[in-house]
């Protein structure tokens, strides 16, 4: 296993998904990842996708830190701008659960609505996390194919889904 190069193709993937968990950028995280693949690397099972092997070990470690007792303790920072930032509304009713869920079921239902292949794209690129080049190589098309499905599935999208925004 070329380390190097494992790094360089899943780099993206990996501070995508923690940002997707912690909701910040964590380098110390992501270098905690890169530590975890390198000292399980023996574990790999070639049978499996290597992307979602390390993108459940990027998972479980952004896991564990929202767990930890030094996640527990920075969060007590009195900064303004910390405190206003994570102010959250204590008083989610079950009407505004519902009107989330029905936005989601739209925003889902939009996506399901869309062509075969813009759904693929949007998909992998806005959902999965993958690169505009690991798009192209998984689907075996042109870069600017891919960006160009991207373009106009969000353009649909946005379209069918103006009243949410």
């Amino acid at each position: 296993m070329n380390f190097k190069e494992v790094i360089n193709s899943n780099k993206q993937n990996i501070k995508n998904i923690i940002r997707l968990i912690t909701k910040e950028d964590n380098e110390d995280l992501e270098q905690e990842v890169y530590l975890k693949i390198w000292k399980n690397s023996d574990k790999y099972k070639e049978n499996g996708s290597l992307k979602s092997w390390i993108s459940s070990i990027a998972k479980n470690t952004s896991l564990d830190y929202l767990k930890s007792s030094y996640h527990k303790v920075s969060q007590t920072s009195t900064s303004d701008e910390f405190v206003l930032y994570n102010i959250t509304d204590k008083k989610t009713t079950p009407d505004s659960k519902a009107v989330q869920k029905e936005r989601q079921k739209k925003i889902v239902n939009a996506i399901n609505r869309l062509k075969p292949k813009f759904k693929e794209v949007i998909i992998m690129c806005e959902i999965n996390g993958y690169s505009y080049e690991e798009c192209a190589q998984r689907l075996k098309c042109p870069l600017g194919t891919i960006k160009s499905r991207l373009y106009n599935a969000k353009k649909e999208l946005a379209e069918e889904l103006k009243d949410l925004l």
